[in-house]
């Protein structure tokens, strides 16, 4: 687990040079790069989303690109387009901003369905189809995308199938007084990010996300995994449960959990750590349940609270 730990805190300390008092949420997001998952980032404007997934590319020296989503943006705007080239009288593909290996869509509610629906085969399968010819994408490739949850004009709710193609959903918040001085210090002269360096090459980070597969979970805890999705699909305030796909990631993140610690075995504590993030999002709340402001973080913690945790006896037979 040592290439795990080493490019793991390699690129949280690069980073935290940008996003000053959020390593936690590095974290988050360095653990679905880890797990080759996709992050959103749901926040107000202005606490560095963007900043997050630049500096997250220039510390593993990756090729990045960004689309800033717009309502009258289409498809071929996100995947590319064939262009007839007269001198050849052959068509030729352009491709698009998704094929990088680090994408960020910002503002990604501000396009239409039709255009959201663009990033669903390059999120779930690494391969893009565009006028019958399919194209491979470069490993690692990890969307992050963004959007605002307080203004609601102009935009368009994520559907179900695209928010659970997110592995994790984090929120960065305000920073603490002292951190903003830190933030203000920092940029007195440039910003951060212009002097970051690469500090993890694309084999070692490969190599790590290869690594984190061999964490070991014993039958307790997927059982306490399945356990958790099955009672958010039967939970009174809850409309629509977690997906198995969910499942899927809350196993894979928290192998990454564990070996970033150097841990070869998943405990309970890195799956109650990491199941409002990896579930909350892809959990619909009742219409009842919402109009008395319950949440689907509320209903992922009530839950934690609820299903039993695997004994002690469990690490005993690791």
């Amino acid at each position: 687990m040592n290439i795990v730990q080493t490019v793991a805190e390699r690129i949280i300390d690069n980073v935290s040079q940008v996003i000053i008092g959020k390593r936690n949420e590095i974290r988050l997001t360095v653990l679905g790069l880890l797990c080759q998952g996709h992050i959103l980032i749901e926040d107000i404007p202005g606490v560095g989303k963007t900043m997050m997934a630049r500096a997250l590319a220039r510390s593993i020296g990756a090729s990045f690109s960004r689309i800033q989503f717009t309502p009258d943006m289409l498809p071929s705007d996100v995947t590319g387009v064939s262009v007839f080239n007269q001198r050849t009288r052959e068509f030729e593909f352009r491709p698009g901003p998704i094929m990088s290996q680090i994408v960020l869509t910002d503002e990604i509610n501000r396009a239409t369905p039709k255009t959201q629906a663009a990033l669903l085969e390059a999120m779930e399968e690494h391969q893009l189809t565009v006028d019958g010819v399919t194209y491979i994408l470069e490993d690692p490739f990890l969307v992050i995308a963004t959007q605002n949850p307080i203004e609601y004009e102009g935009t368009f709710p994520l559907p179900e199938a695209q928010l659970d193609r997110f592995m994790l959903r984090i929120r960065l918040g305000y920073p603490s007084p002292q951190e903003e001085i830190a933030m203000l210090d920092a940029q007195q002269y440039q910003h951060p990010l212009n002097t970051l360096q690469q500090v993890v090459s694309v084999d070692e980070l490969l190599q790590a996300q290869r690594a984190v597969r061999d964490v070991y979970l014993n039958f307790d805890i997927k059982n306490y995994i399945i356990n958790l999705v099955t009672t958010s699909r039967q939970h009174p305030d809850v409309y629509l449960g977690a997906s198995p796909r969910g499942a899927i990631a809350l196993y894979r993140t928290a192998q990454a959990r564990a070996a970033i610690v150097g841990r070869e075995y998943v405990i309970p504590d890195d799956i109650k750590a990491l199941a409002e993030v990896a579930l909350a999002h892809r959990i619909i709340v009742g219409p009842n349940a919402r109009i008395k402001d319950v949440s689907a973080s509320t209903i992922v913690n009530n839950i934690l609270s609820t299903v039993p945790v695997p004994g002690a006896t469990v690490g005993a037979r690791y």
